[in-house]
């Protein structure tokens, strides 16, 4: 097994582990706004746990969206500084990819729809099949809850319930999880061996929205429809 770092601040949860063959050290807490101050703190926490330094390491993996646009900002540039002085790639992941790898992990399921909440009405959304390609999933989109599709026998895991619950789609199985930095480490593996390791310079945020904020007839027109 790779000597790895990985974390995931995309969401309003902080998730970073680092893992040196069997030994794992993980560290989940609020993450938000707080995630430029605590994160770098954390990675040497545990790599000091480990044992480990920067320069011993495989690779760097972290969620690279969709999601929080801060969040996301604050993990690719926290990558992309620790990578160019260390001299270690990095392995972006979409963060989707990771609650649908959550979701199996601890119900078993092999065929998810992953889903974020991407607030203004929406969700991010993407398929994987583990059964067909463990490193592949659909591309990543921006949808109304209504808009969800679930192949029958597929399950439903991300954390847009609570705000969109009774307008998504019933599915065989709904489960509620986010994206965690274990997830993208077990992830990594197959994804190296795939070849999708790349420089720090090459490493990018993956945002699918383009804005950011609602325009005052956007929000009236929502509210309007909801209400009706």
């Amino acid at each position: 097994m790779p000597k790895l770092l990985a974390f995931d601040t995309s969401t309003e949860h902080l998730s970073v582990a680092v893992r040196d063959g069997d030994a794992l050290f993980v560290h989940t807490g609020a993450g938000g706004a707080q995630s430029s101050t605590t994160l770098i703190p954390l990675i040497q926490q545990l790599l000091a746990d480990a044992g480990l330094t920067l320069q011993a390491l495989d690779a760097i993996a972290f969620g690279r969206g969709p999601g929080s646009f801060t969040g996301l900002r604050t993990a690719c540039s926290v990558a992309q500084g620790l990578g160019f002085g260390a001299g270690v790639r990095l392995l972006p992941i979409d963060t989707l990819h990771a609650v649908a790898e959550e979701a199996r992990e601890r119900s078993g399921v092999r065929r998810v729809v992953a889903l974020l909440d991407a607030r203004m009405d929406q969700v991010y959304a993407a398929e994987y099949d583990f059964d067909a390609d463990a490193c592949a999933g659909s591309e990543p989109r921006l949808l109304a809850p209504e808009e969800v599709h679930v192949p029958e026998g597929w399950a439903l895991a991300g954390n847009a319930f609570g705000a969109y619950g009774d307008r998504l789609p019933s599915a065989a199985v709904r489960l509620e999880v986010l994206p965690t930095a274990s997830a993208l480490l077990r992830l990594a593996p197959s994804m190296i061996a795939a070849g999708r390791l790349v420089a720090p310079a090459d490493a990018w945020p993956l945002y699918v929205r383009d804005k950011v904020a609602q325009t005052t007839e956007e929000r009236m027109r929502i509210r309007n429809a909801t209400t009706t």
